[in-house]
């Protein structure tokens, strides 16, 4: 799911996807072990989010690297 997926379905439900919202947990509870496995899935999907963050930074950087190498004279 692309950040801007992500947004508009915290936006629409409230919170993250396969998250149960927390009136449900206050309601009904969660196993340790549930979350626990429901924290690492975020953990994972924020880290792959950071690491197609930073390979666009660096692509970013060689162009602007590029286009300062370009207009020198």
């Amino acid at each position: 799911m692309s950040l801007a997926e992500l947004e508009a379905f915290i936006g629409t439900n409230g919170h993250l996807p396969n998250v149960p919202k927390a009136e449900t947990i206050e309601k009904e509870g969660l196993s340790l072990g549930e979350m626990n496995k429901l924290l690492m899935e975020k953990v994972e999907e924020l880290t792959l989010y950071l690491i197609g963050q930073q390979k666009r930074l660096e692509e970013q950087q060689q162009q602007i690297h590029a286009l300062q190498q370009a207009i020198r004279p």
